[in-house]
């Protein structure tokens, strides 16, 4: 198997666990000259970002107005509008602490968990929902993967996703048991359908209590759980939420699944790991030590292995490389970063389905491709291109290879870049939808 040299490995880190070619030391170059070890620990470091911005307060929803009250209408679109409000104002505060974190892995680890409990505020109708359940993430994302099944099973906004809340005996919901088995915990083929059916009963009881302040809860409702035992894999017992957790996370095929998920994000969604590398994997320990023994993998440097970039990661490392704050962007500007999420098919807090986001070479299409001319342009001129000006016209390329993490052009992307040498916003536009920018080498 070819490998990457540690210059190109510590490169490639800083790609796959952030948004670029920058992380807790600065440059790769910086990161490279402490050495592979060194810049693995410093990434994988489990410290918050003091530095970060803080999560907006987006307070209550106002009452929505019932459904058969004609005179309610004018109260059904303030709530409509407030909802919109809240949604923009979130996944603006999220791209920007993605834009300005300087410990990048804390807030791709939160996006990669954000895909696998994949969860959209276009049902959930409720910004806060959407952000306690972003803070959790992000808070239990980097120990006992058991931690946070325990407390995403009982997150209001999956919850409400998936159809929970207001699961009772006589008529028990299967959405929430299904996707913790099939998605979340264990992965196809790991149950049976009649486990579904237990494992919903066990689930009964719960709800969400949207009263009060907005400050959504989950609750249980003894009255309307299932009596009796459930039989789930093979165990039969009176489960509560907390002990099915427990038993499926408990399962092998559990640590096996999360691992791959991993895999798949970090490695490639193509090459799956060889069965050695993903017992060793499965067996690291938390899920800090997961990804470690993932990023240690050899098949980590292999250099074949490389990943497409999610519409996410590419609009954020072009905010990062040219300095753009999202938060700092308003009416129109801002519009067209969301827009541009929207064209490319990834907004943080709308994903799809409960699957998730696609990955690989589903983002290379037509439409996305002219939806990043858009956004290039745009950019260049909204950023900061001081590097590329002041760069002499010949080394303009080369300045933008180091500015957006490339490697190295290809003679063709080169021989288009050094045309465009002259202008700089150009030649920088170009950059930015060049193939060797849209991949994580």
């Amino acid at each position: 198997m070819a490998t990457l040299d540690e210059r190109a490995r510590v490169h490639r880190l800083l790609q796959r666990t952030g948004f670029g070619s920058t992380g807790p030391t600065g440059s790769a170059d910086d990161a490279a000259g402490e050495g592979w070890d060194r810049a693995l620990d410093r990434v994988l470091d489990t410290a918050d970002d003091p530095g970060a911005p803080p999560p907006p307060d987006l307070g209550p929803l106002p009452e929505r107005g019932k459904a058969d009250d004609e005179a309610a209408d004018g109260a059904r679109q303030v709530y409509r509008r407030a909802v919109r409000e809240q949604r923009e104002e979130l996944t603006v505060w999220w791209l920007d602490r993605m834009a300005a974190t300087e410990r990048p892995w804390i807030e791709k680890r939160t996006l990669l968990w954000h895909d696998h409990w994949a969860t959209s505020v276009q049902k959930v109708k409720s910004g806060r929902a959407m952000l306690a359940q972003n803070q959790t993430l992000r808070s239990l994302g980097a120990g006992e993967f058991r931690t946070l099944a325990r407390a995403m099973v009982q997150d209001p906004a999956l919850m409400l996703w998936l159809d929970a809340s207001g699961n009772t005996a006589e008529a028990p919901n299967e959405n929430l048991a299904r996707e913790l088995m099939e998605l979340f915990v264990l992965g196809v083929g790991h149950y049976e359908e009649d486990d579904v059916r237990q494992a919903a009963a066990a689930l009964t009881g719960w709800s969400v209590d949207r009263r009060g302040d907005g400050e959504w809860k989950a609750r249980f409702r003894p009255q309307r759980h299932a009596d009796g035992a459930q039989t789930v894999l093979g165990t039969r017992t009176d489960f509560t939420a907390t002990s099915l957790v427990d038993h499926l996370v408990a399962q092998p095929a559990c640590p096996r699944h999360v691992a791959s998920r991993l895999w798949a994000r970090l490695v490639s969604a193509e090459n799956g790991p060889s069965d050695d590398s993903l017992d060793r994997i499965a067996a690291a320990g938390d899920l800090t030590a997961v990804v470690r023994a993932i990023l240690t993998d050899p098949a980590f440097a292999d250099p074949a292995n490389v990943l497409v970039k999610q519409p996410v990661e590419y609009v954020v490392g072009t905010l990062r490389a040219l300095g753009i704050r999202p938060a700092r962007l308003e009416g129109k500007a801002r519009g067209q970063l969301l827009r541009t999420l929207g064209g490319l098919g990834q907004t943080p807090f709308a994903p799809p389905s409960v699957g998730g986001w696609p990955h690989g070479a589903a983002w290379l299409t037509t439409a996305a491709a002219r939806v990043r001319i858009g956004f290039a342009q745009q950019a260049v001129r909204q950023g900061n291109l001081d590097a590329v000006r002041s760069a002499p016209e010949k080394e303009r390329p080369g300045e933008l290879a180091r500015l957006l993490g490339v490697p190295a052009w290809s003679e063709r992307t080169g021989a288009v870049l050094a045309d465009a040498a002259g202008e700089p916003e150009r030649v920088a536009a170009i950059a930015l939808t060049a193939p060797e920018y849209l991949v994580q080498p």
